[in-house]
């Protein structure tokens, strides 16, 4: 049964004719109010305790009754608290404020207050009304929403950079394939010159460190053809762990955790490696004195809860890799901005501001989400959920050894919207023996195979083409030359391939800029593979 203390024997309540009257009805409203409500006199101790405040509180009424009532407010917040304890009882009236308390087990719990002076018959204050209900759930609501909101800002901004990232790359990626497959082009000339060749080297350098930048601004803006295959990242890691080491340097020590029946992921592994990579160059550079990378897999489960409190992530049975280390962390603010491309904390020439941001693209578009944890001074943690599977890891073919490309006699029938790249390819594929029918586009291609009698035994197509799509034609073509074999290539995918950045199984893709070797080896293999 709940206990009631009654009111102290000096209450400030009585006075004269019709003092037990009012008291009498200001116990029953207190009583059988909702809201805990305590009565404190000029001490600002407790003289009555409701059962609603026992319920909020757990303090039943004689273990509070004769205690200050500051004893209900979070320790460290409780002079504050008298203050304005003194101010109600110069006669103020104080409502809504939100004030952290403290349960009798010594939980938190957030509280709206509203106090009130008491008088006596003569006006006098002689104590204190205090109205206090619990606000927790509602503040932690606000909380998520405000969260929430910050990461529907950021999504957006991140997109909309995305988009110009993305866009900057497949007009870079044409210039790119061109400049490459010239200075190589010039490199196999016989015609003596040292300093030829030097500027080759050169042009070739340029090139590919360009390159880099453009792979990396596709992987942020999620635009990049993945090749993805089932994994198990236990030996993703493992097969690391020589090239981190030698990364890293002999200053930091590397530990892997890797849990043993690791559940299967579907994921590009070179994609994962360049993650992997990334993260440990950053904790690398975070620890110059020293210090401890570890790199940990293990199977979680992910829940609504865990949803709820990280916006919108996929519930269900997921993987873990974790990059840990114990550098100088980084405050919320840089926190804020760690995912945005271009943004650095590292001195000028150290690096391009785009490592995370690749991360963060290679991971959103394998199906995970990435979370960042780090405080100043106690170094950095980067959990990386993906999506598990029931699958067995497919096994990795094995590389082959480099040699010149052989050379062919077939028909090709060439398309691409890019001149400068369209006469690029057209000269190495002619190179290489074969016969090349160009377009410019859709319509042109399907104009110039219609008018060809001879046999098409491929079709070389860019993906993203004005009015028609490289895969909207290799459709139609096949049609008329069912026979016929089809080569993707691509510096960006567009909504013809990037829905969600993958190709239909069994699509032959090349991605710019390719060198010339490339372009003939893989137009090589598929000529000489099986319909």
């Amino acid at each position: 049964m709940t206990m009631i203390a009654p009111l102290a024997e000096a209450s400030t309540l009585r006075n004269g004719d019709g003092t037990e009257q009012t008291n009498d009805a200001l116990r029953t409203l207190v009583l059988a109010s909702p809201m805990a409500i305590a009565l404190a006199d000029a001490d600002e101790k407790v003289s009555l305790w409701n059962p609603a405040g026992e319920a909020l509180f757990g303090w039943r009424g004689p273990e509070i009754v004769n205690h200050p009532l500051s004893h209900l407010m979070a320790g460290g917040r409780r002079e504050e608290f008298r203050l304005l304890l003194r101010r109600v009882l110069d006669g103020q009236t104080l409502t809504g404020v939100e004030f952290p308390g403290v349960r009798r087990d010594g939980s938190p719990v957030d509280l709206s207050l509203s106090m009130g002076p008491l008088r006596d018959a003569l006006g006098r204050v002689s104590g204190l009304m205090a109205l206090m209900g619990d606000v927790t759930q509602r503040k932690l609501t606000e909380q998520q929403n405000e969260q929430l909101k910050d990461q529907l800002r950021q999504s957006q901004k991140m997109e909309a950079v995305g988009r110009l990232a993305g866009g900057v790359a497949h007009d870079f990626n044409n210039l790119l394939t061109a400049i490459a497959g010239y200075a190589e082009l010039l490199q196999g000339l016989d015609q003596p010159g040292e300093q030829r060749r030097t500027y080759a080297d050169e042009i070739l350098k340029s090139a590919h460190r360009a390159a880099s930048l453009t792979r990396q601004l596709l992987a942020f803006s999620r635009r990049q053809v993945l090749q993805p295959r089932v994994l198990d990242l236990n030996e993703v890691v493992s097969g690391m762990e020589g090239l981190l080491r030698r990364l890293i340097g002999e200053h930091i020590e590397f530990s892997a955790a890797r849990k043993p029946d690791l559940w299967s992921v579907r994921a590009d592994q070179n994609q994962l490696e360049q993650v992997i990579l990334n993260l440990a160059v950053n904790a690398r550079d975070a620890m110059p004195d020293g210090g401890n990378l570890t790199i940990e897999t293990r199977n979680v489960r992910l829940g609504q809860d865990y949803s709820d409190g990280h916006g919108r992530v996929r519930t269900g049975p997921h993987v873990l890799l974790a990059v840990s280390d114990t550098g100088c962390g980084m405050d919320a603010e840089t926190r804020s901005h760690l995912f945005e491309p271009f943004f650095t904390t590292k001195e000028k020439g150290r690096g391009t501001g785009l490592g995370l941001a690749t991360v963060y693209g290679i991971v959103k578009q394998s199906g995970g989400d990435i979370w960042v944890y780090s405080e100043p001074g106690r170094g950095t943690t980067f959990k990386i959920y993906l999506p598990a599977l029931e699958a067995t890891p497919d096994p990795r073919k094995a590389e082959t050894t480099r040699r010149r490309p052989a050379s062919g006699t077939e028909t090709i029938l060439l398309v691409e919207d890019a001149e400068v790249v369209r006469r690029l390819l057209h000269e190495i594929l002619v190179r290489y023996g074969y016969k090349v029918l160009m377009a410019r586009e859709g319509e042109e291609a399907i104009r110039a195979s219609r008018e060809f009698d001879g046999t098409i035994d491929l079709i070389v197509t860019d993906v993203v083409m004005p009015r028609m799509g490289g895969r909207e034609l290799a459709a139609r073509l096949l049609e008329e030359r069912p026979a016929i074999k089809v080569l993707y290539m691509s510096g960006y995918t567009g909504e013809a391939v990037s829905k969600h950045g993958i190709l239909d199984p069994g699509s032959a893709f090349l991605e710019k800029p390719f060198s010339p070797d490339a372009l003939a080896r893989k137009v090589r293999a598929i000529l000489g593979s099986r319909p």
